[in-house]
Parts: C-alpha cells; structure tokens; sequence
C-alpha cells in the first residue's frame, strides 16, 4: 500500500468494489479509505468503521486482520492530527506502531512513524518529529520501500532549513536528488516532497523566482496524491514568494488557492497558514484594516496549536502590521511572544526577526536603552548565523538609536560617530550578499550622518548613490514582475502541454492496453486467487466466485453443485440465474443424461453449445433455455468435490480464452472449498471440545459454590445468622497483626502510644432464662433475633458481631480509643433497654443487658505482654464484675495509666488473666455501678 496515491489510482480504486461492504473486498476497500484520508476524511472514516465490524469475525489472533486493523487506526489517528486532536491523534498512532511492530509489518511501522512526526511538527516539537522521520527512513529502507524513505527524506530536508540552512545543505545537498518538472505522473509522491527541499533552500536564498519555479509543480504533485494540507501550505509558500518578487496581486490569487482549499476541511492549521499568508499579503499591498482581520482570525485558529511555526509567523506579522499601524506597545508584545516561540522552536532566523521587531517597537516608545541591548544581541545573533539581510537590519536599528538620542552615548567611546560606524557596517554587510539590491534608504541615513559632522562632500556623493539606488530598486521591482509574469506564463503553458500529453498517453495506453489484455487477464487471475483462497466461509467462497466471474464472463447464470457425504449425489449447493436463486435441485452421480454429472464422473470440462429450437433433456425446470454452457470439476488432486457450471442466453459464449479464464476460477474455487470445508469441520471439533469445557467449569463452579456454602454455614450461627467463634479464630489474627505493626511503628518512631486498638466487648442479656421458662424456647430464639438486629444498628461496617454462646455475644471493634469504647458500650445498653422485644404471641417485654469491655493491646508500653484471648478473658471479667453488681450496665478494664479515669475499683482486680494479679489495672464502669460500691457486692468468679 502507498503512502499516497495519485487521482487516477484512487478512481480505479473505486472501479475494483463492485459491493462495498462485502467481506471479500477488504483489501481494496481499506486501500481506498487510506487514499481517502485527506481526500474525503467522512467516507474514510465511515469505510473504516464498516471495515472494523467485518474484522470482529474474524478474531484478534489473525496477524492480517491486525495489521487491518492497525491501518484503520491510522486513518482515525491522521483525521484527529488534521482537526487539531493532537492528544488523541498520536494514542491511535502509538497503538497503530505496537501492532504493525508485533507482526513486523515494515510499511505500517513507516507510515506510523511519519504520522508521529508530523504530530510532533504540530507540537512544536522538532526533536520528536525529526526522531519520527528518522524511523520512517528506517523502517521503509528495511521494508525496502524506496518511495517511502525518499519522501521521509524529503520532508526531513524541508524542515531541517529552517533550523540551520547551511547544516541542512551540507547534510541533505547531495543526497536529495532534484527532479524535473514534468517527471512521470508515478513521480509526483516523491516529487512533492523532495523538490520542496530545494525550494526552500531557493527561498532561503533570496532566488525567489527559481522557488516558485520548483514550488508550483510540488503544489500540483501534491494535489494530485490527495495530500490536500500539503497543497495548501505550498500555496501560501508560492504566495510569499510572488510577494518577494513585489507581484502582491499574483501573491493573493495563490493565497485565496490555499484559502479556498482549506476552508471547506475546517483544519486549523491549514486554515490559519492560509489565513495567516493572505493577511500578510493584504499588509503588503497596504490595506491594513482587512489585514488585520484576517491575522487576528488566523490568530484564533492556531492559538490551540501554538507550537508549530505557523503561529510564530502570525505573531511575526501581528508585529509589523502593529508597527505599520504604529501601535508600539502592541508591536512589542508581539515581537515579545514571537522570541518565547522561536526559542522553543530554536529557529534561529524567527529568534532575529523578534529581536529586531523589539528594538524597533522599543525605540518608537522612547525606551532606547532596551532598544540598544535588544538590538545588539539582534545583530550578534545575526552575525553567528551568517544571515548577512538580517544583520544589516539589526545594524540599522542600532544607528537609528544611536541617531535618535545621541546625548545618551556622549561619554562612550567614539560617542558621536557611533551611528556612522553602525551605518558603514550595514552597508559592508549589505554588500557582502549576492545580488542584494541595497536601498536607498541606508544611503540616505549615511549621508545625513555625514552632514551632521559637516563632511558635505561625503554626504553630497551618498546622497546620489541613494537616488540611484531607488532607482534600480524601482527597475528591480519592475524586473521582478516581469519574472514573475514568466513564471506564471510559463507555469501555465507547461500545465496546457501537460494535459495534452496526458491526453496523448491516454489514447496510446488504450491501443498497447488491448494488446497487453491477455497479460493483464492472467495476472488478474492470480490476484482473484489469492482473494478467494483467503476465504474460509463456504457462502463467501460463493459470493467472490460469482462476482468475479460475472466481471470477466458473459454469465446469465452460475451453479455450483457438491458432492454429497454418500457418494451418490450431487447437491446445488449455489445457484444464481439473472440475480435470483435457482430452485433446491439433487442429481445422481450416475445419471446419464445430466452433464454435471458426466463432469464429476469423468473428470474433465464441457463446453456445451445448443441450438434455439433444440430439445433440451438438461434443462432444470423454472430455469431458463440457455444457448452456452460450461462445465468443470471442482477437483483437488485425484478427489473430485463438485462441479461449477456458468452458462449465457448469448450463442457460443465460450471461447478458448473464456474456457481458460474458467478453467482457472474452478481451480482456485474447488482449493477454496476444501480449505472452508477443513477449517469447518475443525471449527466443529472445538468447538465441541470448548462446550466439554465449558461444562466441566460449570461444575467446578457449582462445587466451589457448594464449598464456599459449606464454610460459611461453618462460620455463622444458625439461629442468628450472626458469626460465630470459629469465624472470629480465622479472622482475628489478620487485625492483631496491623494493630501490633501500627504501636510497634510508633515505638520506632518515638511518637508515643497508639490510641486506636482493638475492643472486646461481652454482651449478655440479663434474666434470660426467665423469657425461656415464662414464654418458651422459641420466644426466646426470638428475643435473640433481635437482639442480633438491635446490635448491628450500633456497629460499624469494619467491626463484627458474634454470637459468643447462649445469650452471650461478642462485639469486635478495630480502631477505637478508650474514650469511644465507653460510649460504645452505653449505646449497647441502651439499644437493648429503650425498646420493648415483641414475642411471637405479641407479647412486649423489657430486657436490658450487661456490657464488659477490655481493649487490645492491653499494655500499651508492652503491647504484646497479653493476648487477644486474654484480652477477652479480661472483656469477660468485665461483664461479671457487672453481673455481680446488679446488672443493667457496663464495665471496662483497662491499664491503670490511662489518664482521667472517675473511680478505681482496685479492690477487685485480683487473680487477672496472665498471672497479672490485677497489677496496673483498673476498672471503670457505668454511672449506676459505680454508685454501687457496697461491701457486699461480690463479683462472680
């Protein structure tokens, strides 16, 4: 596949789909919509689109269907680059470049990595775009695509001119070949972008008439290829050259060329370089207000686009147009904006033209010691690049300072000659550049300085050599019309006699294509074979043999019978007659009197002429009387599939090479068939074994569901449904772990104790066994259901409620301080108090519960001193210490250094889990148990 194709390719394109969407046009179809991408950018996308549904089918295993798939990425990715979608643009290409380098398509890596070039270009980005361009010379050398790699070259070359002409010469002058005008139409891809490097390099010089003389057939080339964005920049290129050669008015004709071509495709860079070009031309030709319009619209257009060159171009012009109008301080701002973009572009010759603009602007705003460093380093700049034009400039500027405020510079060294020195160097820069017309201007300001130091002869001769100067520069100005004249003369005479010749080579390819016919047939065939033997679908073997040989054979009808599983029979397994299909039709093998039947037997082609009014024993009724008939075996190797029959309405149809061209379709069909007919029956064959597959998953699931059942029955209390202790035993250890890590952090990080741990707490409803022995076990199972609901309202989502044994239950809080774990435990009392339980007879009754907490770590200095089951033990302790002092309440142990604790019950704290003896340990309890500090109160052991 090319990179790009000429009009004429692309309309033969379109000849070759004879059913657009049909699967068997693939090929030809995505060729199409990759010629089509900046011809018709919709109906490419839609070709993609259509294209990208067939591929489904097909599956992402298949390296062809990829690499498809890859191109029509490519397609979306250049229709975003084009409308500016610079993000979006270069993902498809990045994804489109790993796909085409998984299945080393070379082509696809070339056309990828020149796509990422010029979105790198856009960018603003030369480093990235000249690596892009760097790996499409690479990748189309490897593929051996000479085309590719001398276009890649080519447009390397163009853009290298801008960063360093004269690096870009020596580098790129001996290795980019210049073509001639008029080359062969195959030329005009390689044309219009390696003659641009020559172009460019003409521009640069200052030959401007040999520029556009190489730009105007690059402008036809591309227009032809379908590289509408290139017509369009080398438009506006030949525009600028036709202003250089003072033919403004043939510079906007070339201009409003670009406009009227960008515009419809809403492209923003192309639309605001010809946008750009044209209001520089009206500039030019002195009509300022539209002008400035169109500038400022250009403006706009590129502002998303900021990093290429374009919008730096813009700027450059906004700034002469401002200093024109004289609006300096908008001149400035400009010219300011203009150096920050040529030094991210590092395009030395826009650096000079904003330094230069500055100073002017600086100058005519009485800032003229910022006009003089400005202008210095314009001119420094200038000399390091050689640009002799842009230095006698820069140096003008810098004597006109000098002129203008003479009495700054009273005490610097040569103080009153400053500007005349700075005027002398102009001119011997001026006269250092070939064919440079000095102006008369330069001259002039000489002769003022000369008069101003009474030097009168000096000042008298200058002032003649500037009336002669303006003189030839009138005559160069007329000269440069004449030329330009010629050239569009020129340009148009070769353009008549072009299309003459083309005209010319027309009727002569219509004579030799005649005699070539037979060629052309036979490499036509080879090409149909590879497309129907690349089908694996029995009907799309089908479809693609009648298509084709409707296109090469006079046909009213085309049947195709196959050979039945039994031997015996033949079956029309297609049949199409004037576009409808033929009736369900059987043959024996072993009929006598049906030639597709003497065809399979006798393996070998009937060519069958009848006569009008001839008795016809082979005629299938519904079918129509045809006068020609052709027959041939369907056969590979010795094993005979079927037969394919094509047969006209016309007299002796059929001639030799008719029978050939048959011949060869039933070859390739009969191959295609056994190729579908293999692939079927393996298709079969797994899909049998995916379906075995399947069920056995199937049941491997229902097992792990049964299994995952099992646990969770083993992990849950069956009457509650809360958890149970074998679930806390498998899932506690997990929160001990990170709560140990998390005080053993803090330890390390000397930032003192960890507040949030771990809380116990034991609830038991009180006086149970009296709802068991008044209203029986079940109001009782009853009364624990929803106890269970009543305690899921007070927990968090990161704790868990198990049901610890009888009307005992265990609530596990992770990250909570001693402070929350009081007012936990008085929330569990008071869920379970301030709401009566309804029994299943409707009974309501009262109930309240005991609550005993303890956390963990219970030492916080030496978090590992208990564990978390004695942790619980201590939790446990709590709540009988409760149950002993009358119920109705909570009560927590905790570590006796916890600050601001209310009453000390140390009393009671003997005989503690761990051999503890109540050391360091207090409890703190309810308001009601603390009131309750008789000495009869026991605690239960």
């Amino acid at each position: 596949m090319e990179i790009f194709a000429t009009d004429d390719e692309v309309a033969m394109l379109e000849q070759s789909i004879a059913t657009p969407g049909g699967t068997e046009n693939t090929p030809a179809m995505l060729s199409l919509a990759w010629h089509l991408r900046q011809r018709n950018p919709q109906r490419a996308l839609d070709m993609v689109q259509q294209l990208e549904r067939s591929f489904v089918a097909a599956g992402e295993h298949d390296p062809g269907v990829r690499c498809m798939a890859a191109r029509c990425n490519l397609v979306r990715a250049e229709g975003k680059w084009l409308n500016g979608e610079l993000d979006s643009a270069l993902e498809l290409t990045m994804a489109a470049r790993e796909n085409f380098s998984r299945d080393s398509d070379g082509i696809g890596m070339a056309d990828a990595s020149w796509l990422s070039a010029m979105i790198a270009g856009d960018r603003g980005d030369s480093a990235g775009r000249d690596a892009g361009l760097e790996a499409a010379i690479l990748h189309a050398h490897e593929a051996d695509d000479e085309r590719r790699e001398l276009v890649s070259q080519g447009a390397m070359a163009a853009f290298a001119i801008y960063r360093d002409m004269k690096a870009a010469e020596a580098r790129w002058g001996k290795r980019i070949e210049f073509m001639p005008a008029r080359n062969p139409a195959g030329d005009a891809i390689v044309i219009s972008w390696t003659n641009e490097f020559w172009g460019s390099l003409a521009y640069q010089t200052s030959d401007f008439e040999r520029s556009v003389s190489i730009r105007i057939p690059c402008y036809e080339a591309a227009l032809a290829t379908g590289q509408l964005r290139r017509s369009i920049m080398l438009a506006t290129n030949i525009g600028a050259c036709f202003n250089s050669l003072n033919d403004n008015e043939a510079a906007l004709e070339w201009m409003q060329k670009g406009l009227d071509i960008a515009r419809p495709t809403g492209w923003p860079l192309s639309v605001g370089m010809a946008l750009m070009q044209t209001g520089e031309t009206l500039r030019l030709l002195g009509r300022l207000e539209p002008a400035q319009d169109l500038l400022d619209e250009a403006l706009v257009t590129l502002t998303p686009l900021a990093g290429v060159r374009a919008y730096a171009i813009v700027l450059n012009y906004l700034g002469d147009l401002a200093l024109d109008r004289q609006d300096f301080p908008a001149a400035l701002d400009f010219f300011v904006k203009l150096k920050l973009r040529a030094d991210a572009l590092n395009h030395k010759d826009l650096q000079s033209i904003a330094l230069r603009g500055q100073a002017h602007a600086l100058l005519y705003q009485g800032r003229p010691d910022e006009a003089l460093r400005v202008a210095t380093a314009a001119v420094s700049l200038a000399q390091d690049l050689g640009d002799g034009l842009n230095e006698c400039t820069a140096l003008r500027v810098l004597a006109e300072i000098h002129a203008r405020h003479p009495s700054m510079y009273a005490n610097a060294p040569g103080a009153g000659s400053e500007a005349l020195r700075l005027l002398l160097a102009a001119l011997e820069a001026a006269e250092a550049i070939d064919g440079y017309a000095i102006p008369g201007e330069l001259f002039s300001a000489l002769a003022d300085e000369y008069a101003k130091l009474e030097q009168f002869s000096l000042a008298y001769k200058l002032a003649l050599r500037a009336g002669e100067a303006t003189a030839r520069r009138h005559g160069r100005e007329t000269t440069n019309r004449i030329i330009a004249m010629q050239v569009r003369h020129k340009t148009e005479g070769e353009r008549v006699r072009n299309e003459h010749l083309t005209k010319l080579a027309f009727a002569e390819a219509k004579r030799a294509g005649e005699l070539q016919q037979t060629t052309a047939t036979l490499e036509r065939l080879g090409t149909i074979g590879q497309e129907i033997t690349a089908h694996l679908d029995t009907p799309a073997v089908f479809n693609v043999l009648h298509r084709h040989l409707n296109g090469l054979l006079q046909a009213t009808s085309l049947s195709i019978f196959l050979v039945e599983p039994d031997g015996k029979t033949l079956r029309l397994a297609f049949g199409l007659e004037l576009g409808e299909r033929l009736p369900e039709t059987r043959l024996a093998i072993e009929d006598p009197n049906a030639i597709s039947a003497r065809c399979v037997r006798e393996k070998r082609e009937f060519c069958v002429d009848v006569t009008p009014d001839a008795f016809d024993l082979n005629l299938i009724p519904g079918t129509l009387s045809t006068l020609s008939r052709l027959f041939a075996p369907l056969a590979v190797g010795t094993r005979v599939l079927g037969v394919m029959s094509v047969q006209s309405m016309l007299p002796f149809a059929y001639g030799e090479r008719e029978k050939l061209i048959f011949r060869t379709l039933c070859a390739y069909g009969a191959i295609a068939l056994d190729n579908a007919a293999t692939y079927q029956h393996l298709a079969s064959t797994l899909q049998t074994l995916q379906d075995t597959r399947n069920v056995v998953l199937e049941q491997n699931r229902e097992l792990e569901r049964v299994n995952h059942s099992l646990k969770e029955a083993s992990l849950t209390d069956p009457l509650t449904g809360l958890r149970n202790r074998r679930f806390l035993i498998e899932h506690i250890e997990d929160d001990v772990a990170g709560t140990l890590r998390r005080f053993d952090n803090r330890a390390k990080a000397g930032s003192g104790k960890a507040e949030n741990r771990i809380f116990f707490f034991m609830v038991d409803l009180d006086h149970f066994k009296d709802v068991n022995d008044r209203f029986g076990h079940a109001a009782g199972d009853e009364v624990l259901t929803q106890m269970k609901a009543r305690l899921l309202e007070v927990v968090r989502d990161a704790d868990y409620v198990v049901r610890w044994g009888g009307e005992e239950f265990l609530v596990v809080a992770t990250a909570t301080t001693s402070k929350a774990a009081k007012a936990f435990a008085a929330r569990l009392c008071d869920v379970v108090s301030k709401r009566p339980f309804a029994l299943p007879d409707g009974t309501a009754i009262t109930k309240t519960c005991s609550v005993g907490f303890a956390g963990y770590p219970f030492f916080p200095e030496d978090p590992r001193r208990l564990s978390w089951l004695q942790t619980v033990e201590l939790a446990d302790r709590a709540l009988y210490f409760v149950k002993g002092r009358g119920r109705n309440g909570w009560m927590g142990i905790q570590c006796s250094d916890s600050p601001g604790e209310s009453q000390v019950l140390d009393e009671h704290l003997v005989d503690m889990p761990g051999g503890s003896n109540g050391e360091n340990m207090q409890l703190v309890a309810s308001d009601n148990l603390r009131r309750d500090t008789s000495a009869d109160a026991t605690i239960a052991a």
